[in-house]
């Protein structure tokens, strides 16, 4: 098949290599570059890479809903565009464009997590179940007709970065295997149920930031859920203080939510309900990503030190 692919972050590529493989991709839209890093260097998107060391015609339009690019992604002449992790809604004119329809790789099983973070959100929610859909798209925001699902176990501990790495490969032979059944005619497409439906808002930095008043349970997942991007960060003697990992301890005393405690080269933290976290990685503002142990020696903790509660 003719196929135009839209994606642009790490989790799109494994579904773009597979359909270089397999299929005729005769174009490859994605989102414009973006200044990255401290020097704001101009820095492709992942799959833009990969289709220009492929050889394919790459598309940066600022949006779909513009008569000139409508026109452009027609004169592909795609059987099928297929849509992975992209950032843009397709307009009715571009979804009307392949006779075979648009279909999109999203990593959740939905209705579950509709939206632009479904994988942070179900590390977030402490959920025990992920996994990949495939579907067809409509105008709505991940409301089309589900086509093929595939799930997975999210083990204990993983990251939200550890589980999108587990995810893009499965969502690439989710994708295969869809448009396998697409060219047979076998699939069969089963509409949403929309009392089922749950939604994943973008994340930012700004919702990074740590509440001491949740139980260290729900904490300590959202610490997992917001690794590698935004970081779980508090506000440690008025500076900025992200924490990268942390477990549950079973530490028995009684203090106020925010409250810190360093025993022998140990760093605690008292959450909601008498819970405490054990900080395990951690980064004042200004200094380097390092262990707590190694953050202790060079940072006592003073009885009496407190995180920043408000929130």
């Amino acid at each position: 098949m003719r196929i135009v692919f839209m994606g642009t972050p790490d989790f799109a590529v494994p579904s773009l290599q597979k359909l270089l493989e397999t299929h005729q991709v005769c174009g490859v839209y994605t989102q414009p570059d973006k200044p990255k890093g401290r020097k704001q260097i101009l820095t492709p998107p992942p799959v833009k890479e990969i289709a220009l060391q492929a050889g394919i015609p790459v598309f940066q339009p600022a949006s779909l809903r513009n008569e000139a690019v409508v026109e452009e992604i027609r004169n592909l002449r795609p059987d099928c565009i297929v849509v992975v992790a992209y950032g843009k809604l397709l307009p009715k004119a571009v979804l009307d464009i392949p006779p075979k329809g648009c279909i999109n790789v999203h990593g959740s099983l939905l209705p579950q997590y509709r939206g632009a973070a479904p994988i942070q959100w179900a590390v977030i929610n402490g959920d025990t179940v992920s996994g990949v859909t495939t579907m067809f798209m409509g105008e709505g925001l991940d409301t089309g007709d589900i086509l093929l699902k595939s799930e997975t176990e999210i083990l204990p501990g993983e990251t939200a970065g550890e589980l999108f790495d587990r995810l893009a490969p499965m969502g690439a032979e989710l994708l295969l295997r869809t448009l396998e059944e697409l060219e047979k005619g076998t699939l069969q497409p089963i509409p949403q149920k929309e009392e089922e439906a749950t939604y994943a808002p973008m994340l930012t930095k700004e919702s990074a930031k740590i509440s001491w008043e949740n139980t260290a349970v729900k904490l300590y997942h959202q610490i997992l859920g917001l690794n590698p991007w935004p970081i779980a960060y508090t506000i440690y003697q008025g500076q900025m203080f992200k924490i990268y990992s942390a477990a549950v301890s079973d530490r028995k005393e009684s203090a106020a939510p925010g409250s810190l405690r360093q025993v022998g080269k140990k760093m605690f933290v008292c959450c909601k309900e008498n819970t405490w976290l054990e900080l395990l990685e951690v980064q004042s503002q200004g200094g380097k990503r390092m262990s707590a142990e190694a953050f202790l020696q060079g940072h006592a903790i003073a009885p009496d030190a407190m995180f920043e509660t408000s929130h």
